[in-house]
């Protein structure tokens, strides 16, 4: 194997081994890859713009679900699938859900094994509400649980790093994938602190999150995850699918230039939405659907707040001082710490904000894409949860799919071999991280023109308004990477024009209705210079 110098954090490393396989990615489902990779001695290319420290994944608050049955109501695997089907209006491929749903015990024991810190009592794991979900099924270390779980995760990979079976690039952007004649044999990277390019070859595993950064001052997640990844792929020939689903959240508020979440583990432990309705609370979920209104999946809870019409708010006087000692303190001293209100004493004032993306790279069962040799992982990957996620599923759908995802590689190199030519130091390659003012223009206004037309409640005349504009704003692009941006957003605008049906988090007002014909996968793919969108069975 090629001995060579890398680049991390700006200094020089001592030699190091170069892997067999290409991870871009260390939040949950990068490092779940690269540990399951390293375990059957596979040695990984690790490589993230941040460190594990500074991923996505440690802002997860809630809690990861699994069907333990540890809190007296005969919770199992099967009950989780099925409100997993139903939350994600059963748009997603139930084999593959099943294989999420029931391995899902497994997952949360181990993790417990390596030492996540999760709430317990009398010496056992405890679970707490999640809404879409009928029994308490969501483990959680307080309200820091993504953090714990990362920590863990990151202090498992150290052993492998020690061996040179995980070799880190820290402060690397991915550039774009050695693709052709539909099979990928590598990658392009580039060393912020070097700035130079960095040429790897073997396959390759996308698990580079979501595309929050598109949607900067609107979305819970952090901008550094800036979609241009997916955009590059899809300008190679991956195919992404269903690219109209996106999640809000309906309990965040803005703080500077983004939406900070109030977990939905608030109402999961007795947090009630209402509206001053001329001087009386109107807790209006409760009033539509019952008990347990507070709780319905996230699509239905943001689409009634926004059907109101008012400002919403966030009601937590009932919980009680145990549960925000216990279980809500960092979540109590966050948002005291962001709005100067204390959630035990007085009301929140919450709104939807951008939290997840359902859509992404398009894989299969095995989280393989369109493109012999390139997989995808996590936020990255349309995989698990169809119209809609269930909350909870996040954190256990990085790690889950980080790991099948490594197992498919793992098999594909056992039958095939791979050939690893080594590792190319490229000089000048003539990219630049930091955007211009005029990127930064263009990617605010893209961003502004894509919400227009694909908010809560849409419609064909404004999704078909905002897609006119990003044309436009395509054509006259100031830089390649603008130009990657609004391909991307076409693709979803044309998706969300092409679902003629309301359905989880794409609500239509012109097509109220869920249609059996529309239970199918919008697949969007880039050809000969135009866009593609079609419907594909599951």
């Amino acid at each position: 194997m090629l001995i060579k110098f890398i680049s991390c954090a700006g200094e020089s490393l001592k030699v190091k081994s170069i892997g067999k396989v290409n991870i871009i990615g260390s939040g949950l489902a990068g490092l779940s890859a690269a540990i399951s990779l390293a375990e059957n001695g596979i040695p990984v290319n690790l490589l993230s713009v941040q460190g594990s420290g500074r991923a996505q994944s440690n802002l997860a608050e809630g809690g990861i679900n699994a069907a333990l049955d540890v809190m007296g109501e005969d919770d199992t695997v099967n009950e989780h699938f099925e409100d997993t089907m139903k939350s994600g209006c059963y748009l997603a491929d139930p084999e593959m859900v099943r294989g999420l749903t029931y391995t899902a015990p497994e997952i949360v024991r181990q993790l417990d094994i390596a030492g996540v810190p999760f709430n317990r009592r009398d010496g056992h794991i405890i679970q707490r509400n999640f809404g879409g979900q009928k029994k308490k099924r969501t483990a959680f270390a307080k309200s820091s649980t993504g953090k714990m779980i990362m920590t863990a995760l990151t202090d498992a990979a150290r052993r492998y790093e020690a061996q040179g079976l995980i070799i880190r690039f820290p402060q690397h952007v991915f550039v774009s994938a050695d693709i052709k004649d539909g099979a990928c044999s590598g990658l392009r990277a580039y060393d912020i602190f070097r700035r130079k390019g960095l040429h790897l070859y073997g396959p390759v595993i996308m698990a580079c999150g979501g595309m929050s950064g598109m949607f900067a001052g609107h979305t819970t997640g952090a901008a550094v995850n800036t979609g241009l990844a997916a955009a590059e792929l899809f300008c190679s020939g991956a195919e992404l699918g269903n690219m109209e689903l996106i999640q809000y959240h309906p309990t965040t508020f803005r703080i500077d230039d983004k939406r900070l979440l109030v977990s939905e583990a608030a109402r999961g432990e007795g947090g009630r939405l209402f509206f001053d309705d001329n001087g009386k609370r109107n807790y209006f979920m409760e009033e539509k659907f019952g008990e347990r209104g507070n709780l319905m999946p996230r699509d239905v809870v943001s689409r009634e707040m926004e059907r109101c019409g008012r400002q919403i708010f966030l009601d937590m006087s009932s919980v009680g001082n145990d549960i925000w000692e216990n279980n809500l303190s960092d979540m109590r001293e966050e948002i005291i710490h962001y709005s100067r209100l204390d959630p035990a004493k007085e009301p929140i004032p919450v709104s939807p904000g951008i939290h997840y993306f359902m859509g992404g790279i398009l894989t299969d069962i095995s989280h393989r894409t369109n493109i012999k040799g390139l997989f995808a992982a996590g936020e990255c990957a349309c995989a698990y949860h169809g119209a809609n996620r269930l909350g909870g599923n996040s954190l256990l759908g990085a790690l889950y799919g980080g790991h099948i995802a490594a197992l498919s590689v793992y098999d594909d190199i056992k039958k095939y071999g791979t050939e690893v030519a080594g590792i190319a130091d490229d000089e000048e390659m003539g990219y630049d991280i930091t955007e211009s003012d005029d990127e930064k223009r263009s990617g605010k206004e893209l961003c502004e023109t894509v919400l227009k037309g694909m908010g809560i409640l849409r419609n064909e005349e404004g999704i078909k308004a905002s897609l006119d504009e990003v044309k436009e704003l395509r054509i006259k692009a100031v830089s390649k990477r603008i130009e990657r941006k609004a391909l991307l957003m076409e693709a979803m605008l044309l998706s969300a024009l092409n679902r003629k049906e309301s359905r989880g988090a794409h609500v239509r007002t012109d097509y109220p209705e869920t249609l059996d014909e529309y239970r199918k996968i919008s697949v969007a793919e880039y050809k000969d210079g135009d866009i593609r969108i079609s419907l594909r069975d599951i």
